[in-house]
C-alpha cells in the first residue's frame, strides 16, 4: 500500500500550497536540486530523514509563519512520527511544558511556571497545534542561568553543580567545536563587551551541546521518530553549533537543515552566495512587518 501512502502524502501537501497566501513572501531554494522548489518538497525528503533543523531569525514574520505550516505539513504526512523540538524551552521546564500539552495546567499557570520568550506568540501556534494533536515537544535549551554560570565563571564552574542540576545539561565535559564555528563566532563576536574570553564562546557552546543532546536523548528513547527542531539559524547554518553536535553523538543519524532569513535580493537572489548555508535556503521578502 505505499503507493496509497504516497497518494495521500501528495494530496495532502496540495491542498496545504493551494491554501497558502503568503507564497508571494518567500522562495524556498533546495540547494541540492539547484532550484526553487514548494514546502512540499522538503515534507517529501524528510521520509528519508530523521531531524530537520528550520534555522530562523527570531522576529522573522514570514520565517514564523512557515514553521508553522511546515510543522503541521510534516504531521499531516508521519503522524506520529514526528516530534517538535523547540530552543525557546529550557530543558528544567520540560515538566511543566508536558503538564500543558497533556492539559493538566491552564495556559496562564503554564505562561506563569516557565520563562516564556518575550516573542511567545511567534510560537504559540505550533504549541497549541502539538497539545490539539498530541505532538511530543522537546524543551531543547539548558537552563539560560547555566549558561551564564559559564560566560562569568568558566565551563569549570559547571562540575560543581549538584546531580539534579546536571540532569538539566548535557554530559560534562561538553564539547567547544572548534574551526569554522568558531571562526564565525568570533566574526560575529569581534567588538563586543568580554569577546575576547573563551568564556563566551564555551557558553555559546553549551547552548549547543544542550539542544543536540536534548534531541540525541528523545531519539534515544523514541526510535523512528522524526525531529523538527526550530532555533536561530547561527546555530544550525551550514550543519555547523547544534547540527555538528548531534551528528557527533549519532553519526548515523540523517540530518536536514533549513536556513530561513529576510534578504534585499528576495526578489531575485544570488543563490550562489546562500547555498552553502543549508540543504534548503528560504529567503523571505524584508518588508514585511517584524514580529518584534
Amino acid at each position: 500500500m505505499k503507493w496509497l501512502a504516497l497518494l495521500i502524502l501528495n494530496f495532502t501537501c496540495f491542498s496545504l500550497t493551494a491554501q497558502d497566501s503568503m507564497a508571494v513572501h518567500y522562495k524556498i531554494y533546495d540547494t541540492r536540486a539547484q532550484q526553487v522548489v514548494s514546502i512540499d518538497k522538503i515534507v517529501t525528503d524528510m521520509a528519508n530523514a530523521d531531524v530537520l533543523f528550520f534555522g530562523e531569525e527570531h522576529n522573522d514574520s514570514a520565517g514564523h509563519y512557515l514553521e508553522n505550516k511546515l510543522f503541521r505539513a510534516l504531521h499531516a504526512a508521519y503522524g506520529n512520527q514526528v516530534a517538535l523540538s523547540l530552543e525557546m524551552f529550557e530543558t528544567d521546564g520540560q515538566l511543566v511544558l508536558n503538564e500543558y500539552l497533556e492539559g493538566k495546567i491552564d495556559e496562564s499557570r503554564f505562561a506563569k511556571d516557565v520563562r516564556l520568550w518575550s516573542n511567545y506568540k511567534d510560537y504559540r501556534p505550533m504549541i497549541e497545534y502539538a497539545k490539539q494533536n498530541k505532538v511530543a515537544v522537546i524543551a531543547a535549551n539548558p537552563p539560560r542561568r547555566y549558561v551564564t554560570m559559564v560566560s562569568r565563571k568558566g565551563m569549570r564552574s559547571l562540575d560543581s553543580l549538584s546531580k539534579d542540576a546536571k540532569k538539566l545539561l548535557p554530559p560534562l565535559p561538553y564539547d567547544t567545536l572548534s574551526g569554522r564555528y568558531r571562526e564565525k563566532f568570533q566574526e560575529i563576536m569581534k567588538g563586543s563587551p568580554g569577546s575576547g574570553s573563551s568564556n563566551i564562546y564555551h557558553s555559546q557552546s553549551l547552548w549547543d551541546a544542550g539542544m543536540s543532546y536534548s534531541i540525541y536523548a528523545y531519539l534515544k528513547k523514541n526510535r523512528h521518530k522524526k525531529i523538527f527542531h526550530c532555533v536561530g539559524k547561527f546555530h544550525s547554518d551550514e550543519k555547523l553549533g547544534t547540527a555538528a553536535q548531534l551528528q557527533q553523538r549519532n553519526k548515523k543519524l540523517r540530518i536536514l537543515n533549513i536556513s530561513c532569513f529576510p534578504d534585499k535580493s528576495f526578489a531575485n537572489p544570488d543563490w550562489a552566495a546562500f547555498t552553502p548555508l543549508g540543504d534548503y535556503v528560504i529567503l523571505t521578502n524584508p518588508e514585511l512587518k517584524k514580529t518584534y
